[in-house]
């Protein structure tokens, strides 16, 4: 097979067990905390902890790559996601399920950056669009097979297997990967390390807190200090970008238009898009009491209309440009999210599929303008950089996410009076993020009418617009 048919297809096996693993993970929730004696709310610490690991091990996944070698640290990362695989198949608490999730987040941070490097350097541009075409498709199976198969496996099976299924298909992929991807090198100077204690410490320490705030968890002194200490040490870095001369993070590029909206504005968007995952199949199951797998039956739609959308993306912005799209699709696609809290257990099973299905397809024609309007404007010189810290963000975003939905309806249990699997909490808490993500659009209606005009452009010649979501960056 030729390296750029291949070689997109190793990288996609790692891509596909994580997408796969996350969203399995989402419809079995109630069952998982009924299993380890807790919460269903609760577990967003499980899904906040990997979001949260992923956003601070990816800016060094680069320099990582550059100084080991890509071939090694990629089968590295994988075998570090198995480890954390097989971590949470045999948790019996909360804390050990938090535990391998985070491993699994330090493996998925090396995993596929490092994969999406290897492509960026090995594969001609000319062919690179057709590559990346060859890693999205597979690598979508995953959160399109992830409900279902998750669902399945909860309802007649235990959730506990689950994280076992990762391992024969990311064994192929070590396997493969060490017989076929180059062991690419470059020179590198030394890390950042005090700029990667700085944001790492202080994203893990506000997060955490953030996560634990009101659950009982964690005693309030630990919970207060741990943000108040993690918002001082990013409030650090930030001046510790200001003098050094190769920060790890550049934040000088958020003086770029459309890298600020990109990121930005792109973050509360996915703030949102990070809450519905957590909500939905909590209210499908513990509000109308479906089991796991029709919960999975009935989710999966949203992801079969982004993949539909992958291949109108690129002629809707040809035709219409970035800034109309980023405006009035965003704020539809949120209206969309606020949708879902309309639902009923009557709520006809076909009209929900329908609102899920056009859901997916207003979300992914706005990630794919988000992903690539934040490049419009960055030079090959600070391309790493900018996938860095948008990766970082769009990580943190969806963190973020998880633990504000999980805010937004506690809130709306104590002012309603009502039980927290209540349909209509769920109602106020899809409004709650629903209106937070379309205040995305007041960042979108400062971009110029011409924004992103040339990549548009593009389009025309049936190439597809790109996501270089995690691209990793080498270090000068």
């Amino acid at each position: 097979m030729k390296p750029q048919r291949l070689l997109p297809l190793i990288v996609a096996t790692a891509l596909f067990i994580e997408n796969m693993d996350s969203t399995a993970i989402a419809t079995s929730l109630p069952q998982i905390a009924a299993d380890l004696g807790t919460e269903p709310i609760a577990l967003k610490l499980a899904l906040t902890t990997y979001l949260l690991a992923l956003a601070v091990f990816i800016p060094v996944s680069g320099w990582i790559a550059d100084r080991f070698g890509a071939r090694r640290t990629f089968v590295a990362a994988i075998a570090v996601f198995l480890l954390g695989s097989l971590g949470c198949a045999a948790s019996e608490g909360l804390g050990t399920l938090v535990a391998g999730r985070f491993v699994q987040g330090v493996g998925g941070a090396m995993m596929v950056p490092v994969g999406r490097l290897v492509l960026l350097r090995t594969i001609d541009k000319a062919e690179l669009v057709r590559a990346l075409s060859w890693l999205t498709v597979p690598a979508m199976l995953g959160p399109m097979l992830g409900p279902v198969l998750g669902g399945a496996i909860t309802t007649y099976a235990h959730w506990r297997f689950i994280f076992l299924i990762n391992l024969p298909m990311g064994a192929l992929g070590m396997w493969l990967a060490w017989r076929h991807i180059p062991e690419l090198r470059q020179v590198v100077g030394p890390l950042d390390l005090r700029g990667f204690g700085l944001s790492a410490g202080g994203l893990a320490l506000a997060m955490f807190g953030l996560s634990a705030v009101g659950r009982g968890l964690v005693p309030a002194p630990v919970v207060a200090g741990c943000v108040i200490v993690g918002v001082l040490m990013l409030l650090g870095y930030v001046q510790h970008a200001r003098h050094h001369p190769h920060p790890l993070l550049r934040l000088d590029l958020f003086r770029i238009p459309t890298f600020r909206a990109g990121v930005l504005g792109g973050s509360l968007f996915r703030i949102g898009i990070g809450a519905t995952p957590f909500l939905l199949p909590l209210m499908l199951q513990l509000g109308f009491g479906l089991n796991p797998l029709q919960s999975g039956l009935v989710t999966f739609t949203s992801t079969a209309g982004a993949m539909l959308m992958k291949t109108l993306a690129p002629r809707i912005l040809h035709a219409t440009g970035f800034r109309p799209v980023l405006v009035w699709n965003g704020l539809v696609a949120a209206l969309a999210m606020c949708v879902f809290g309309l639902f009923r257990a009557d709520t006809p099973y076909v009209v929900m599929v329908a609102v899920l299905l056009c859901s997916g397809l207003l979300r992914s024609l706005q990630f794919t303008s988000i992903n690539a309007i934040a490049y419009a404007d960055i030079d090959q010189a600070s391309m790493s950089q900018a996938s860095s810290l948008a990766a970082m963000a769009q990580q943190v975003a969806l963190a973020l996410g998880v633990t504000i939905g999980g805010y937004a309806l506690s809130l709306a249990g104590t002012l309603t009076g009502r039980p927290g699997e209540d349909p209509v909490n769920f109602t106020f808490a899809f409004l709650g993020v629903g209106l937070l993500s379309a205040l995305s659009v007041l960042e979108m209606r400062r971009l110029p009418r011409d924004a992103g005009a040339a990549m548009a452009g593009h389009a025309q010649a049936g190439q597809e617009v790109a996501e270089p979501k995690v691209e990793a960056r080498p270090q000068a």
